[in-house]
């Protein structure tokens, strides 16, 4: 169509819509909030809306899609948790007073990684929007991260890797990632492990380098980025500028709160890959993905929700800095040893509202009322905390209380100014008046009087209208439509003045205007008006005021969250029972009496946890354990990766005694599923996630392992398994802890110095299999795992026939290694060797051991095998086929 047949408010939508081609522009229309075109049909389909027409001049029709304006909240919130970007554009006048088409702009845009909505964020956790930008070098990619959370100002900034950017994205677990339309291919493969993140691609320009310096250096209001520390990160700062450029594209200027960006080091903290983090259930469980029944769940004790988002990083993003850990260490013993103290922190704490969120809705211009008054009462208790933290009986005084008693400021003159403005009791209705206190305003106290004496002159106009007309029942009344008016009943019709106005005629009645009236309805008009003019605008005066306080304002929050994790910390090591650990920069690992933080807690009632011990040094790296399924492998495997990460975020641990050696990273490779999506195989998942184990892992690494080999045929199994022993022994080092029912790796023992067995013990009563769930050193002698099979409730048939198989089987196996080597050899030390050498059985086992029969068949296939070229593993092999065979005949 024509853009001269448009309607006046379709050319003003569009106008608006070009500016916003990727977005969707929800329009405010009267009462309703509309959306056309292909807009119209998006949101029709993702909200279940009814899908209209409407004209739009001359003969054409739009698509037409709408809601009442007071469902906006509920509506975004839908738009944004299914990926969209969301602009409101609402009207900047009352419809009433507008000269011609009412003005209309965009007041606000949401995305998923940019909002500020109670209903959208989790309290507990960080609204992280990331950027990326990929630098191809000479031999590798390096990638620029930046990452920030509008709502809490926290902006940082890191360089890394590419085999590196899966971690740290999955550390942050980014609600939006914003990355260039010509690197689009990438995010096939990076959803795979930030399965949640909606993607905004955007035109390539915005990742300049000189563009985007000039954006960070411009907010900030310096020469230069180098007193951030972050002047060296080329790619990184890239990422940055990015980051900045969408919000101010998205934030309309609003943006004064962010006053800094940091480093993010990799390298201060411990590396845990999404398989590590989800398998430990750190989070979130295995099980459904919820919180309930993670380690955050059994840990956070957290009041405040800026301490609990916090806790959630540290159990994130463990350190590996032994001054840090010890500090905090230093902290949590000072709690755990003053209950009277600790009590005391912990409910202030619990009146503390989200000063984080809370101040960024302040800047933002988005905060109301009841939120400021919040913010009042919170930071009125910063004091009280300060004179509780000097009564410590704590010789010396923790270091890091010393910092957060340092970081706190009582912020007397913004306290002073918020009592003076706001009502206590105001409502969240800006614009209703009852906001701004009497007294802070004289001329909002003047239109106050004039409006508070308005219904004694309304009366006083009726009395004398009465007096001067003679007619006992009139009245002056008002409504929304007519404004004030007089009434009189037709019976008393006859006696109205000439004077009065007709202004409506009713059935009964006939309703009437004076000039007096007219006057003073225009004065309490006006100043009704300007009531609500003026309040909004103190408001806003007001909330600029104490957005001049970022600096001291976020700082205090910052405070307030550490000490309320550290008060968290100390309150579950008491009612716990943890003990304090004792870091090290060695290599040793010593647990006494470990326990795991989460199956404690968990446990039927009457039952206790078995706690076990670990030792790995130098003497010993890695602990072979064997034993039956059910027997508390799995658990003890797991209780030894979240003793060490729970000390390495400087909390109390599970034991009797615990000396940690600092650990760079901790893997796990445990369980078995496949990734049918992407066509890879139960197999090949697990032969994935060891490769990364041992091309990342290192000498200072915490490996758990728990089963390899299980998905592909016993030989190849055994054998990956055995190789990936060897190298995790002799090449990387790393103190290793693996849990395998291939009872045949004992044998290593006896050829690796620094490898250890052990084994879930059981107890045999009566027929029946008892775990006693100890880790006791030495091999396990059966897995017993006919014995789970019939608790699992396997008919009894088939119980049966599994023993008779066993048996024979172990009868065969007995006799193939009776009188020979039962486990590939191993080469000198030092150089490489065949670690699986053939091995000659004797001639007369397949005969004598398995097959007394004379058929030809089997005397044929027997003849077949050249027992020159076979391992003992593969002459059993053989022999089980050649079996089968027989039976067979």
């Amino acid at each position: 169509m024509p853009k001269g047949e448009e309607t006046p408010l379709m050319r003003q939508y569009e106008k608006i819509k070009s500016q916003y081609p990727n977005v969707v522009v929800l329009f405010r229309v009267g009462d309703f909030y509309e959306t056309f075109n292909d807009d119209a049909k998006k949101v029709s389909a993702a909200l279940g809306i009814v899908l209209t027409k409407r004209s739009n001049g001359a003969a054409s029709e739009v698509p037409l899609a709408g809601f009442p304006h007071h469902s906006l909240d509920g509506y975004v919130e839908k738009l944004v948790r299914k990926g969209f970007r969301v602009a409101v554009c609402d009207q900047m006048e009352d419809p009433k007073f507008a000269k011609g088409i009412v003005k209309r702009e965009i007041t606000d845009i949401i995305t998923p990684g940019v909002n500020f909505s109670d209903k959208l964020l989790s309290e507990r956790k960080n609204n992280y929007l990331t950027a990326l930008h990929f630098s191809y070098q000479k031999k590798e990619t390096i990638v620029g991260v930046a990452f920030i959370d509008a709502t809490t100002a926290e902006f940082q900034v890191s360089e890394i890797h590419l085999a590196d950017l899966k971690d740290l994205l999955s550390t942050i677990n980014p609600a939006e990632v914003l990355i260039s339309k010509s690197e689009k291919a990438r995010i096939t493969e990076i959803k795979k492990f930030i399965t949640e993140s909606a993607f905004t691609e955007l035109e390539d320009w915005r990742f300049q380098g000189d563009f985007a310096r000039e954006t960070l250096t411009t907010h900030f209001q310096t020469h230069s980025l180098k007193g951030f520390g972050i002047d060296g990160f080329q790619e990184g700062i890239i990422a940055a500028g990015v980051i900045l450029g969408y919000l101010q594209e998205t934030q309309r200027a609003k943006l004064s709160y962010i006053q800094k960006i940091t480093p993010f080091d990799m390298g201060s903290v411990m590396s845990l890959d999404p398989q590590t983090k989800r398998n430990l259930e750190l989070t979130a469980t295995l099980q459904n993905g919820g919180r309930e029944g993670s380690l955050l769940s059994v840990l956070d004790k957290t009041q405040t929700s800026m301490g609990a988002r916090l806790f959630k990083k540290m159990i994130a993003r463990p350190s590996k800095d032994l001054s840090l850990i010890n500090s905090r260490l230093d902290a949590v013993r000072a709690f755990v040893g003053s209950k009277e103290i600790r009590t005391a922190l912990c409910e202030l704490m619990s009146n503390i509202c989200d000063l984080e969120r809370v101040f960024s809705r302040i800047a933002t211009h988005r905060a109301l009322p009841k939120e400021i008054l919040a913010f009042y009462a919170s930071t009125a208790l910063v004091p009280k905390i300060k004179e509780i933290l000097l009564n410590i009986p704590a010789e010396p005084f923790p270091e890091l209380l010393k910092e957060i008693w340092d970081g706190l400021y009582e912020m007397k003159e913004i306290q002073d100014e918020i009592e003076r403005a706001l009502n206590p009791d105001a409502s969240n209705s800006l614009g209703e008046g009852g906001v701004i206190k009497e007294g802070y305003s004289p001329e909002l106290d003047e239109y106050r009087t004039l409006s508070s004496h308005a219904k004694d002159r309304l009366l006083e106009i009726q009395e004398e209208e009465r007096v001067k007309t003679g007619i006992g029942s009139l009245k002056v009344l008002y409504n929304k439509v007519f404004g004030y008016y007089i009434e009189v009943s037709n019976a008393n019709r006859a006696k109205v003045p000439d004077y009065y106005e007709r202004k409506q005629t009713m059935v009964n009645a006939e309703r009437f205007m004076i000039p007096a009236l007219k006057e003073y309805e225009e004065k309490i008009l006006n100043a009704a008006e300007r009531i609500a003019e003026l309040e909004v605008k103190l408001f806003q005066e007001l909330r600029i005021k104490i957005s001049k306080e970022s600096g001291l304002i976020l700082r205090n929050a910052a405070s307030i969250a550490l000490l309320d994790t550290l008060l968290s910390l100390a309150t579950a090591a008491i009612e716990y029972d943890y003990v304090c650990p004792e870091l090290h920069e060695g290599d040793e690992l010593e647990i006494e009496l470990g326990r795991h933080p989460v199956l404690e807690r968990i446990l039927p009632v009457g039952e206790t946890y078995v706690p076990n011990s670990t030792l790995l040094n130098h003497q010993t790296r890695v602990m072979l354990i064997t034993g039956p399924n059910m027997s508390g492998k799995s658990s003890y495997l797991r209780q030894t990766g979240l003793i060490v990460l729970l000390a390495q975020i400087g909390s109390f641990v599970p034991a009797a005694r615990a000396r940690v050696g600092i650990v760079d990273k901790i893997f796990t490779r445990v369980g078995a599923s496949d990734n049918l999506a992407e066509g890879e195989s139960t197999f090949l998942v697990e032969m994935n996630e060891a490769a990364a184990i041992l091309n990342n892992a290192t000498a200072k690494s915490l490996i758990l392992l728990d089963e390899v080999g299980r998905g592909t045929s016993t030989y190849d199994g055994m054998s990956i398994a055995w190789a990936m022993t060897e190298y995790l022994h002799d090449v990387i080092g790393a103190k290793t802890l693996f849990a395998t029912h291939y009872h045949e790796l004992s044998e290593l023992e006896t050829q690796l110095s620094r490898l250890k067995n052990f084994h879930a013990t059981v107890a045999e009563s009566e027929g029946k299999v008892i775990f006693l769930r100890r880790i006791e050193k030495g091999a396990a002698e059966s897995s017993f795992g006919i014995e789970v099979a019939r608790m699992a409730g396997l008919p009894e048939q088939v119980i049966s026939r599994a023993k008779e198989i066993l048996g024979e089987l172990e009868s065969a196996e007995a006799a193939a290694f009776n009188d020979g080597d039962s486990s590939p050899s191993k080469g000198k030390k030092g150089k490489k060797a065949e670690r699986f050498s053939k091995v000659k059985p004797k001639d007369d086992f397949y005969q004598i051991s398995l097959f007394e029969i004379g058929d030809s068949k089997v005397k044929e296939a027997l003849d077949k095998i050249d027992v020159n070229k076979l391992t003992p593993i593969e002459a059993l092999l053989k022999l089980a086929e050649i079996k089968r065979l027989a039976e067979k005949l």
